[in-house]
Order: C-alpha cells, then sequence, then structure tokens
C-alpha cells in the first residue's frame, strides 16, 4: 500500500491508525471462516481534505477455494503494449495498486465467458506478463521463476515475493525472467499467486494440458494456506 501511495502520490494515514481499523474489522470475523481483508484509502472530498480509509472484509469466494484444491484453466491475451512500455511511462501507474480495476475485472469475464477460470495478459512482443488480479509463478528445473516487475511494470505481488523470498525453505532457487506462452507449456509447474487465492495451479493453458506440478501441496503449506 505505502508503494502504491507514492506512484499516485497519496498521502497515507499513520501506520498506527490502519492497523487499528484492520484490527477492528477483525474483531467480529468468525474464525472457522476465511475471509479477504481490504484496507481502501481514497483523497477524501473532492473540495480536499484528509484522506479517507475505510476497512472490507468478505468471505473468500467458492471458485478461488476450489482452484486452490483443484488448479484452474487459464487463457492468454493481448495487453497491447511491448513488455517493457509501461515502466517507462509514471503516468500509466504501473505497478500500483489502485481502485481502478474495470480492464481487470472486464478481462476476467472475458476468460469466464470463454469458458476458463483466469486469463493471462501477454505484452505486444510476445512476454507473459500477469493475470488481472494474480501474479505467475513458474517452477522450471530447481528454480522458482516470476516475472520482473521494474522492467515490465507489472504489479510485484506480495504473495509471489513471500514464496520466492522462501523458496529455499522448498529446496529451490529463486529468480526473475521474461517468458513466453510456449515456453510456459513446457515448465515443471506454473501457478497464479496472490493474498486472496493463495496459489493456484495452473492445468491448461490455452487449452494445452500442462504436467501435473509435483510442489503444489508444499507451496499451500509454505504460504500457510
Amino acid at each position: 500500500m505505502s508503494r502504491s501511495a507514492r506512484l499516485v502520490e497519496l498521502d497515507l494515514p499513520a501506520r498506527e491508525a490502519l492497523l487499528e481499523l484492520a484490527h477492528q474489522a477483525l474483531a467480529e470475523w468468525p474464525t472457522d471462516v476465511e475471509g479477504a481483508l481490504r484496507l481502501v484509502c481514497t483523497r477524501g472530498s473532492e473540495d480536499g481534505g484528509p484522506v479517507t480509509a475505510f476497512a472490507t472484509l468478505a468471505p473468500i469466494g467458492a471458485g478461488q477455494l476450489r482452484g486452490r484444491r483443484e488448479g484452474i484453466s487459464v487463457a492468454t491475451a493481448s495487453l497491447g503494449v511491448a513488455a517493457d512500455a509501461r515502466s517507462a511511462a509514471p503516468w500509466l501507474l504501473a505497478g500500483a495498486k489502485t481502485l481502478s480495476y474495470a480492464v481487470n475485472m472486464a478481462s476476467q469475464r472475458w476468460a469466464g465467458g470463454r469458458g476458463v477460470d483466469d486469463m493471462l495478459w501477454v505484452s505486444s512482443d510476445g512476454y507473459v506478463l500477469e493475470a488481472p488480479t494474480s501474479t505467475l509463478v513458474w517452477l522450471a528445473g530447481d528454480t522458482l521463476w516470476t516475472v520482473p516487475a521494474a522492467s515490465t511494470g507489472i504489479l510485484p505481488g506480495i504473495t509471489a515475493r513471500w514464496l520466492l523470498d522462501h523458496a529455499t525453505d522448498l529446496g529451490y532457487e529463486a529468480g526473475e525472467r521474461m517468458i513466453r506462452p510456449a515456453e510456459l507449456t513446457a515448465v515443471d509447474g506454473a501457478w497464479l499467486a496472490s493474498s486472496i487465492r493463495g496459489l493456484a495451479e495452473i492445468r491448461t493453458l490455452d487449452g494445452k494440458p500442462l504436467d501435473p506440478a509435483a510442489d503444489t501441496a508444499r507451496m499451500l503449506g509454505l504460504l500457510g494456506f
């Protein structure tokens, strides 16, 4: 949140105030129900004034839980820009987590209309970038990889980052590199990761089955899911 606020030049409330807001939302939440907590900050009234902050808490959807257990089907679609285009255009707010989710939701509706669970955006020069609400992670040999956020302008996912930072707990190295869709069908495992989804194994990509990954259960356990 702090990184995104800097990108949009938004002054956040004090960290302690945001933590208290989160604690208030969690206080009455049933412990046997998995929920998704969101903290939202806006600029406040149109005439200026202090930042408005609020929290929402809702159960994790059945589709997200099913994706963890059974894996997901994914289609690729063009984002319409080169892989490095957004990193050179800060006004596009690349890598900022904002309320501007219309394109993200439209992308997921497009995927659902084609009978798949999610989509992966692909750059105009042919590289996989990210999913509308998730980060791509894949295993090749003894290394867990993800797409570099700094050069592509994708959102640097917290869950994927934590997983790669703890890859040695699973006996793997970690790294960042670019990958094309055709290469992704030949890796040793591919997942979409997010704080709500957890980790969902990609079982098919553009209709092509991917070989089952061996470590999905261990990764979910490491992440606390």
